[in-house]
């Protein structure tokens, strides 16, 4: 059994997708017509990290109720975790990339971390490799 998906409510397709492959650097898995419960189109988006099996569904906002969580769907705490092998170049790259930190980073027992905002305001920790021991 695993995780195979899950969606972030985003504002914009677009937008989205190139905040995820451009900056994050995941791959874009599908860009498909479809279309929603009640017959309307929208899109079927998935990104994910190069080498990973869970993905990112990029739902775009449908109604004022989803347009009122874009960028607070974990309640402003830090509710996605992205782990890479070289925390100090991704971290210089993103941030030539214009993407927006909280704070600094710092180590902590599980790693080198830093917060960093998404292109729909959720936060995100970028954490580097577990430290040994």
């Amino acid at each position: 059994m695993h995780l195979e998906q899950f969606a972030v409510i985003v504002d914009e397709y677009d937008a989205a997708i190139r905040f995820y492959v451009d900056v994050l650097g995941f791959e874009l898995v599908e860009d498909s017509p479809s279309l929603t419960n009640d017959g309307r189109p929208k899109r079927w988006v998935v990104v994910r990290p190069p080498g990973a099996t869970t993905a990112l569904l990029l739902a775009k906002a449908d109604g004022e109720r989803q347009e009122q969580v874009v960028g607070n769907q974990f309640a402003g705490r830090v509710g996605l975790f992205l782990r890479v092998d070289d925390f100090e170049e991704t971290y210089q790259r993103m941030r030539r990339m214009g993407v927006e930190f909280v704070g600094e980073p710092r180590d902590e027992q599980y790693g080198r971390v830093v917060v960093f905002v998404d292109v729909s305001g959720n936060r995100w920790d970028l954490l580097g490799p577990r430290q040994d021991g």
